[in-house]
């Protein structure tokens, strides 16, 4: 099924291999993630995460046969979004946040599909949706937390310069702000205050502007441990170039902190 011409979300491609299973919905951003997001939905699957939660994988266009529709559907995957139209990471969230809502999801998680974070502490975050939070962020610097072979680069930037940053705008302390894997209650997507279904989200800016928008609204926020771990030695496993990339997350941030990105 071809999606099209709607307001604040690209053109896509939807692939539907089964039908709504849970009042949840994980949504894996993904882009020729070869092998790491296979090795991420067979953790999932081990650990019965594709029964908690419908897994939805919104492709940015992979060309390297990772996202094959018969080998997702064995993996476990409920739906493949294929983004057809422009924009990165925010835009491929935007698609499956529209298709998400569509079919009523109580919540909506998100995760990277590189296989770095601990898929199987999924249940954390729905305890707390359940509990009444509006965003559930996840991260490996509070207590039960872990952070391996994190590049001191990476610490620094988020210990120093994104929580600190997030944090002051959001006015409720975070500590791992470039965590992308998190939790949202429906509540916090269809306030009228957010509307996060806008094309300004095309990159990096939608998880910075969802960061502090819950509690700049009085809606609730917590954190909760998960691990987070990079490859002992090699390439780092990022879509951020170290100049460029990080330029513009920094950019993103005072845009942010500014409320450039409010309705």
């Amino acid at each position: 099924m071809t999606v099209q011409n709607i307001p604040g979300v690209p053109d896509h491609i939807q692939t539907e291999f089964s039908p709504r299973r849970s009042r949840w919905c994980l949504l894996i951003p993904v882009i020729n993630e070869g092998g790491r997001i296979a090795a991420e939905l067979a953790r999932a699957q081990r650990a019965g995460i594709d029964k908690l939660a419908d897994i939805v994988l919104c492709d940015g266009g992979s060309t390297d046969g990772s996202c094959d529709p018969a080998a997702l559907q064995a993996a476990g995957v409920n739906t493949l979004l294929v983004k057809t139209g422009p924009g990165k990471q925010g835009a491929q969230l935007r698609c499956g946040i529209h298709f998400a809502l569509e079919r009523g999801y109580d919540g909506i998680l998100t995760i990277d599909g590189n296989n770095k974070d601990s898929i199987e502490d999924l249940p954390r975050f729905l305890e707390k949706l359940d509990a009444g939070y509006d965003l559930v962020q996840g991260s490996r610097f509070v207590k039960g937390g872990r952070a391996i072979h994190t590049p001191l680069s990476r610490y620094l930037a988020v210990r120093l310069v994104h929580a600190p940053v997030i944090s002051l705008t959001a006015r409720h302390w975070f500590t791992d702000t470039t965590n992308a894997y998190r939790g949202y209650s429906r509540r916090y997507l269809t306030h009228p205050a957010v509307q996060p279904l806008r094309d300004v989200f095309a990159g990096y800016e939608l998880l910075a502007y969802l960061s502090v928008r819950a509690t700049r609204l009085g809606l609730k926020a917590c954190e909760v441990p998960v691990t987070r771990a990079y490859p002992p030695a090699g390439k780092t496993p990022t879509k951020i170039s170290p100049l460029k990339g990080n330029a513009g997350l920094l950019q993103i941030l005072l845009a942010n902190a500014f409320g450039r990105y409010d309705p």
